[in-house]
């Protein structure tokens, strides 16, 4: 992979950064780079825009592994991959975000690979109770499945990504956080809550680690690149069908067929991230995202100044160093 120097990195939340690159890159999603002896892992590959985001990363020649809750839900996707893109080298590792003991034993599998060309954070919760529920581990529901897992998760892989040259991790943030303003003194919504609320909350977590990680990653000389992606407005109902993977009642496409203008398929949303990993003309701390904010071909973006400001980045590593007990050496 063809890399630009850390000098060259745009440094999210820095007052250098605040004009965006001209993106003169065409990418083509239907057109991407061999990726054959690399290895990407796709937290909840099993479904939605995982699911895509796997699919595609596999049709490169790439060994991706599928990070699911379920290894039986990752088993039939596994099948549905190989379906589409004959002779996918593919696997399966199990995956609770919601659990600290589960993301142990995944990360720590992880941190054991000879490589680790990508690992990108996509699984998460969309929809939720009225009520604030917790994890096992004490934390909000939302943030702590969203955010608070994949940081230690990263945390605990990292060692692959470290050695492994050119390697990438790739966040997954949303168009939630323009919509909901960061309050970064309640985080995991002790004092109000909403579910909108909280899940606006950990995109902004999940988008401020994505820039705060590949800053102390350039700080220490690794050759890790960090890039936030974000897929728009991607619905299953306007998704390549792939059986007992994203299976919509007719009802419920009746019931969408409104948005269907302003909106795209998952598997269309998954380009800004399969362009996040793949693509070598992106620098750490970059932000890519449809075209036309809610659909259209993946290209770069800004996100908001609260998610890319270092002040934010910094104080939230420091919470989530505490929310975990394991400490993040870059």
């Amino acid at each position: 992979m063809t890399r630009r120097g850390p000098s060259h990195r745009r440094q999210a939340g820095d007052p250098q950064a605040s004009a965006p690159r001209v993106d003169q890159v065409t990418w083509l999603p239907s057109r991407l780079p061999a990726s054959a002896g690399r290895t990407f892992v796709v937290t909840g590959g099993n479904a939605g825009l995982g699911y895509f985001v796997s699919e595609q990363l596999a049709s490169t020649g790439a060994h991706v592994v599928l990070a699911s809750r379920s290894l039986e839900r990752a088993a039939a996707a596994q099948q549905r991959i190989r379906e589409n893109v004959p002779g996918a080298s593919l696997d399966a590792v199990q995956l609770d975000l919601a659990d600290f003991a589960s993301i142990r034993r995944a990360g720590e599998a992880l941190a054991e690979y000879g490589r680790l060309d990508g690992l990108v954070l996509n699984a998460g919760i969309t929809s939720g109770s009225r009520w604030r529920e917790i994890t096992r581990d004490g934390h909000e529901m939302t943030v702590g499945t969203n955010y608070i897992g994949h940081f230690l998760l990263t945390a605990l892989a990292w060692p692959a990504l470290a050695r492994t040259a050119g390697s990438r991790v790739v966040t997954l943030g949303s168009l939630a956080t323009v919509q909901v303003p960061l309050d970064a003194d309640d985080l995991q919504s002790e004092r109000k809550y909403s579910f909108w609320r909280s899940y606006g909350f950990s995109k902004h977590m999940a988008q401020g680690f994505g820039f705060e990680l590949d800053r102390r990653a350039r700080a220490a000389g690794r050759d890790v690149t960090t890039v936030v992606s974000h897929p728009g407005l991607s619905l299953d109902t306007l998704s390549k069908r792939r059986e007992g993977i994203n299976d919509v009642t007719p009802l419920a496409r009746v019931a969408l067929t409104p948005m269907a203008a302003a909106a795209q398929g998952k598997n269309r949303g998954a380009a800004p991230i399969v362009r996040a990993a793949l693509d070598p003309s992106l620098v750490g701390g970059e932000y890519v995202g449809p075209q036309y904010l809610l659909k259209g071909r993946p290209v770069l973006q800004q996100p908001v100044e609260s998610s890319a400001s270092p002040e934010f980045g910094r104080r939230l590593w420091e919470l989530s160093e505490d929310w975990t007990g394991r400490t993040f050496e870059v």
